[in-house]
């Protein structure tokens, strides 16, 4: 564990920002982190200033940890953006420690979850998640009706079982 933890503090991401506590980023309180940099450009996005790769700040992962440690009603961490998967093998080495910590974490793409297990450089992230919430943000299809997220395309992936059965595997328990 020294190991994963000093990797916090020699590794950064850049991000648009990070909510201590929110309950609309999936079940429970959560710490979600909005990395920096979108290729997407939804239309209707609802963090265009996350879109831009140059924008943003770095941070150093053990930042992030520290804050999480420090609120003991956080269960869960979300990693939304911009797109995370663009600081996929960063994000995993914050995700390692906090899995081992027993949170559950999930993100958000505007990747589809087979484009992302395509690319082996997702899998270390792909590998941790509980949950990925997949698909661009389609503002024809935007819905107030659907739980923790934006539009109708999107799916609530149960990532641990996919990964497991070699397809997609809806969450359970979610409208």
């Amino acid at each position: 564990m020294d190991e994963q933890l000093k990797a916090l503090e020699n590794t950064t991401i850049r991000i648009a920002g990070a909510v201590a506590e929110s309950i609309v980023d999936g079940p429970g309180i959560r710490y979600t982190i909005f990395t920096q940099g979108c290729p997407f450009h939804c239309k209707g996005c609802h963090n265009p200033q996350s879109q831009p790769l140059e924008g943003g700040i770095e941070v150093k992962l053990k930042v992030f940890y520290k804050e999480i440690k420090q609120n003991p009603l956080i269960s869960g961490i979300t990693f939304s953006g911009g797109e995370p998967f663009l600081q996929a093998e960063p994000l995993s080495v914050l995700a390692k420690v906090l899995k081992s910590e027993g949170y559950s974490l999930w993100a958000y793409t505007g990747y589809t979850y087979d484009k992302l297990i395509a690319d082996k450089s997702h899998m270390p992230l792909l590998e941790l998640l509980d949950v990925l919430v997949d698909g661009p943000f389609v503002e024809s299809k935007q819905s107030m009706d659907i739980d923790f997220r934006g539009s109708t395309n999107q799916r609530i992936i149960d990532v641990q079982k996919s990964l497991k059965e070699g397809q997609v595997v809806l969450a359970e328990g979610f409208v």
